[in-house]
């Protein structure tokens, strides 16, 4: 399959992008380059380079997506606190930006496209499972933005246009673009790092895990199906056994990363807890089912930390810090107050 990839650039799609090739799909990549900069690691996977176009999202138009089979977007502004830096840029790229790429994709006659929203439009609840069919709750201009996706673009299906919209649990695992802000991969950096996971909250929040190549199955399965089956629908990516609070979280780690501490604050200061349920996608995608659980990715980031000598300055850096290095864009120049990348000297 011919397939369009925004945000090939990013945590997942950097990992999603040889995945795929290797399945035998022609990828063409399309990425604005933010984090461009920061690249973790090398491996053979990674070896094999797709086409390429270097674009912002706001800019795309109907020839940059005609001929595609079917487009995988993943380029937007990917957390809450990034998000919550400018909610109106927000508003312009994750929802104006996305809506209007799945509206090109229409008029051109890509048939499919795979919108990756989030478990974080669930935002929180008690101790009841969520699933597709729940009430969201969105705590932040990101989350919000989600949904709103997932509404517009549900009224664009029809016979010859077919969304389907995953909502991932919190990603975590190796990756070349890797992340060090999202909750596993950065208690494993601290634990690495620090010897000591030192937590602001009391840990009771709830969190929906789920490792980067159980993402890219997912979306593998998805891109696969026959419309039928998937057509305008949600799935919840993840595994229901992997629904765990901070706390546990950072339990897990500690007993990996030998002689590592824990301080745990006192307050919970964090109004995201959810636990979700993932029947869903089973019952739907039966080949899928999760390959990793918490204590697998703990072990292979510290296997991964091991091998390249991962340095607290790196750890620390902003090329794996999605909000540190907008701010670093910003600050020196590189993009406007838009988000646009700035011509920095004149010819």
């Amino acid at each position: 399959m011919n397939v369009l990839l925004t945000g090939i650039d990013g945590y997942i799609g950097s990992v999603l992008a040889p995945y795929l090739i290797k399945s035998g799909h022609q990828i063409c990549g399309l990425d604005t380059g933010f984090y461009r900069s920061g690249w973790l690691y090398h491996d053979k996977s990674h070896t094999v380079l797709p086409k390429f176009l270097n674009k912002d999202l706001r800019k795309i138009k109907k020839n940059d997506v005609e001929g595609f089979d079917a487009v995988i977007h993943l380029a937007e502004l990917s957390n809450d606190p990034l998000g919550q830096l400018n909610p109106e840029i927000t508003y312009d790229i994750n929802y104006k930006g996305s809506v209007q790429l799945a509206r090109l994709c229409k008029s051109c006659g890509v048939k499919r496209f795979i919108y990756t929203s989030s478990c974080s439009v669930y935002g929180t609840n008690g101790d009841e499972y969520k699933t597709e069919e729940s009430e969201p709750n969105p705590q932040s201009i990101y989350a919000e933005c989600k949904i709103m996706v997932e509404r517009e673009v549900s009224k664009l299906a029809d016979d010859i246009f077919s969304p389907v919209f995953l909502r991932n649990a919190t990603a975590y695992g190796a990756s070349p673009k890797m992340r060090f802000d999202i909750v596993l991969n950065n208690l494993c950096g601290l634990a690495w790092c620090n010897k000591t996971i030192e937590m602001i909250s009391n840990g009771t929040p709830w969190r929906p895990l789920v490792h980067i190549l159980d993402i890219c199955k997912a979306i593998k399965l998805t891109l696969e199906a026959p419309l039928e089956n998937i057509h305008n629908e949600i799935f919840n990516v993840g595994s229901t056994r992997e629904n765990y609070q901070i706390k546990e979280i950072a339990d897990v780690i500690a007993s990996v990363f030998k002689n590592c501490k824990i301080n745990i604050g006192t307050e919970n200061n964090d109004p995201r807890s959810y636990k979700v349920s993932f029947e869903k996608i089973k019952n739907v995608l039966p080949d899928f089912s999760c390959d990793y659980d918490l204590r697998q990715g703990a072990k292979q980031l510290h296997k991964l930390f091991n091998r390249i000598d991962l340095k607290t300055e790196e750890f620390n850096s902003n090329s794996y810090t999605r909000l540190k290095q907008i701010k670093h864009l910003i600050e020196t120049k590189q993009v406007d107050e838009q988000l646009y990348w700035r011509q920095m000297f004149e010819s």
